[in-house]
């Protein structure tokens, strides 16, 4: 069967033209599980956008993932909960070079889906009377102290899933789907980097978990996963 052409099939680079100087980016990924690589090194690779905000998990590895754009000097800011996985980001901020936001993990999650759901904020038990909780509103509820969390949204959100049919409707792999679906709905402009692209009506229904109406620009990955690591295909 010949694949029916589509106008959301892009190559990196133009689906990364898309992205502005000052963007706040949601990026998909939890370690390196999950991470949109290769929309990653492309905006290593232009000095288009710079200063940017990033909300994800973490920052990658030294070098690795969202290491990268902190070592050309692309990230401004960076919103998430789990650093320390990257050496350079520790010395980033130390240094002054990169502004860190620190925020729990499942705070971070729901604060994610409350950007892609219309909610403007919630409160939450999590980080009362700790320093995360500093500047925040405080409510008592049912005789228990709460802050509120403002929701996240980006300019664009760069996610990371299996396989894409032609219209954008996108299924992930185990793990792997982590942040992905709830930033698909949290941004602007979605970009969904996969390993596959099929055509309208190969995708079980069933397994779909984010619909094409949510997807801008789909880009075929250029990473595979080998012995447990992710290299560049050949």
């Amino acid at each position: 069967m010949r694949m029916v052409q589509s106008t959301k099939i892009k190559t990196p680079e133009e689906a990364i033209d898309l992205i502005k100087d000052g963007d706040t980016l949601l990026v998909g990924g939890f370690g390196l599980c999950g991470t949109p690589f290769t929309l990653i090194d492309t905006i290593a690779g232009q000095t288009k956008a710079k200063n940017l905000t990033v909300i994800s998990n973490n920052l990658g590895e030294a070098g690795k993932g969202l290491g990268k754009l902190l070592q050309t000097g692309h990230l401004k800011k960076a919103i998430g909960s789990y650093f320390t996985s990257n050496r350079d980001a520790v010395k980033a901020w130390k240094n002054g070079e990169l502004e860190i936001e620190v925020i729990p993990q499942g705070t971070l999650a729901e604060a994610v889906r409350a950007g892609g759901a219309g909610i403007a904020g919630f409160y939450i038990k999590t980080g009362v009377g700790t320093l995360l909780a500093a500047g925040k509103e405080e409510k008592v509820f049912k005789g228990e102290r709460h802050i509120l969390i403002e929701s996240l949204r980006g300019n664009a959100a760069l996610i990371k899933a299996w396989k894409a049919d032609v219209m954008g409707n996108l299924i992930y792999h185990k793990s792997a789907r982590n942040f992905n679906p709830m930033m698909a709905t949290a941004a602007d402009l979605v970009i969904a980097e996969v390993d596959e692209i099929v055509d309208t009506g190969e995708l079980d229904p069933e397994w779909i978990v984010t619909p094409h109406n949510y997807v801008d620009a789909i880009v075929e990955s250029r990473y595979v996963k080998s012995g447990g690591v992710y290299v560049e295909r050949q």
